[in-house]
């Protein structure tokens, strides 16, 4: 049985295609589209999905729609009338897109699925979907499901259980009280883009002091022990108008939001680390409920809060569950692969023996690209490169490159599912050298140079370098853990603000943020063997087991996918090295190399 899972039309659009139980694959439309969080019909991704599994659309059994858009217009609309009249020109603003096309989705479904399709839709609620997704691809038999988003149709966090093939949700916070929609306020306050810049504010945090915490948690929040609270909404302007926040924010934190682009002063870093503060401490509180309720040992997150690691890492640290495993892919492009779960686990009520094996297979389920369509590329393009025909010398030559301090852009096999970069589609450097941070914010990802990274490393030396059980899984760089004190290097207690991003912390500075954390990814020949081979051939040259892996791609543009991408952003940024599968390129050697200058592809692409 094929069941083909869509999320759509309100941001990350997905698909996502399950056979007999198993994932056959799962894509981003963005990926595909080249449009940053793409949320039209996914009909590239479905694309994929569908030639993967080798079936056409007719063949599908069942398409499983991630939300109910009826329920999510019932919302809206008592919103806009409990906020009336401030909410009705928003209201008007919105209001066209949802007759043409939003409370008509199974009739946008059908003829995005080419009319060939004649089977039935299924609507699940969004945090259903965001639960199955959770619970059902993660290693575990039995466990507590936590997702906190910022909206469905109505619930804005859910705490569930699930055991076997089923999940039931017990406890859910509802609109317009959220922690998603708060920390985008914050977002939006702090001069980042609503939806793609939360994870600037979290790597923005370590760099200020959380001045503000108690002032949050007093004036715009009444939290209690369980983690629900309720939001002070005089403070917020997402019900009324088309800004996050009010006037009377501007007079809580000393001044208007910061403008898109300006400086960045302490004052936006003390912000950051003040709702980064609160939101930790939410999150903990939920965790600690979802165990009350649950009495469940181990615990499974989703909804885009769950891809704030450096709480995830807390969770972990000082709750009071023995394992976590996150969705990697949290945000709304995860709720298509909940749906086509839910619906073969819980519609067909089809028995799960996940034999303690995490489904999701390193996540690992997008296209990959025949080495022959890629050398025809490369011969068109008249570029230069070496191709090699064994794992083993392709391995220490990428890891010698490495050893020299080029920065390597790094695609083989199949494409990540989900925000993070896991190693196919990845930059890669040497996590050692303390000048590489800055050189890679800067000079190649076109980014912020406050912006951290993360570090890659062999699953076995783990505790060696990371404050982490022995062995201890972190597959999807989705858990913060501090440097081991014996690997930190002596700093200036002085330093604030951006000082900070000058000094070297510990023996690994290029992924040491200024707290002594690390956003850790593990790496295992299970689950990635290719990243791990190359992971091991440095080891065995330098001594150190860690990479910096970063995604692949630019400022304002989304990871790339295919042979096409990844040279186009090789060529248009300063990487040294290329290796697509077998073929390594140097930027050196190849025609019409170029050194790119940052502000004049910023003011080109006119990128935020």
């Amino acid at each position: 049985m094929h069941i083909l899972g869509i999320s759509a039309y309100y941001h990350d659009s997905a698909a996502a295609l399950v056979r007999d139980g198993e994932i056959v694959a799962a894509a981003q439309e963005e990926r595909f589209t080249r449009k940053k969080h793409d949320h039209g019909f996914p009909e590239n991704a479905i694309d994929y999905c569908l030639r993967e599994a080798r079936i056409e659309r007719g063949d599908l059994d069942l398409v499983v729609f991630y939300d109910k858009p009826l329920l999510k217009f019932e919302r809206i609309l008592e919103t806009y009338v409990s906020y009336s009249p401030a909410g009705f020109k928003l209201f008007l603003m919105g209001l066209p897109l949802w007759l043409k096309q939003k409370l008509h989705i199974p009739r946008e479904l059908r003829a995005g699925l080419g009319g060939q399709y004649e089977g039935r839709f299924v609507f699940l609620q969004h945090h259903e979907s965001h639960a199955a997704s959770a619970f059902f691809p993660s290693p575990f038999d039995e466990a507590a499901i936590l997702t906190m988003d910022g909206v469905g149709e109505w619930a804005t966090a859910s705490i569930g259980r699930g055991r076997g093939n089923r999940i039931e949700l017990i406890k859910e916070l509802r609109f317009p009280h959220s922690l998603g929609l708060l920390y985008s306020a914050f977002t939006y306050f702090t001069g980042f883009r609503v939806n793609s810049g939360e994870y600037k504010l979290m790597g923005l945090a370590p760099y200020g002091c959380p001045i503000y915490r108690d002032r949050i948690l007093e004036e715009l929040l009444d939290l209690k022990d369980d983690g629900s609270f309720r939001m002070n909404m005089d403070y917020f302007g997402f019900c009324r108008r088309d800004r996050m926040t009010s006037s009377k924010m501007n007079e809580l934190f000393d001044g208007p939001p910061r403008k898109a682009e300006g400086e960045i002063t302490q004052r936006e870093m003390d912000i950051a680390a003040s709702i980064q503060a609160v939101t930790e401490e939410i999150v903990l509180r939920m965790a600690r409920h979802a165990h009350e309720v649950t009495g469940a040992s181990k615990l499974t997150l989703a909804g885009g809060v769950a891809l704030n690691c450096v709480a995830n890492g807390r969770v972990l640290r000082e709750g009071p569950f023995d394992e976590i495993w996150v969705q990697p892919a949290a945000g709304d492009a995860g709720g298509a692969l909940g749906a086509a779960l839910f619906a073969w686990y819980r519609l067909m009520e089809k028995p799960r023996d996940n034999q303690g094996r995490d489904a999701q297979r390193g996540s690992l389920l997008g296209p990959s690209y025949p080495e022959d369509e890629t050398r025809e590329f490369l011969d068109m393009m008249g570029a230069v490169y070496e191709h090699y025909d064994t794992e083993e010398a392709l391995y220490e030559t990428i890891a010698s490159l490495l050893a020299e301090q080029h920065v390597i852009g790094h695609m083989a096999g199949r494409m990540e599912f989900g925000p993070r970069a896991l190693g196919s589609r990845s930059i890669l450097g040497d996590a050692r050298s303390p000048e590489m941070q800055s050189k890679m914010n800067l000079k190649i990802k076109f980014r912020e140079s406050f912006r951290p990274f993360a570090p890659a490393v062999l699953r076995e030396d783990v505790d060696e370098f990371f404050e982490m059980r022995p062995h201890e899984q972190s597959p999807y760089m989705l858990l913060v853990a501090p440097v081991r004190e014996d690997k930190r290097l002596p700093t200036d207690e002085g330093a604030t603000g951006l000082e900070k991003l000058h000094q070297t912390r510990s023996v690994l500075p290029a992924v040491t943020h200024v707290d002594c954390s690390a956003r850790v990814q593990t790496v295992d020949c299970e689950g990635h063997p290719r990243f791990a081979g190359i992971l091991r051939a440095f080891k065995e040259k330098t001594g150190c087991p860690v990479l910096i892996n970063t995604s692949f791609n630019v400022r304002g543009e989304p990871i790339v996918n295919t042979p096409e991408d990844a040279y186009r952003c090789f060529m248009g940024t300063n990487m040294d090295v290329l290796v697509i599968d077998g073929f390594v390129l140097r930027k050196a050697e190849q025609p019409n190399a170029r050194t790119v200058d940052r502000d004049a592809y910023l003011r080109q692409f006119a990128l935020d």
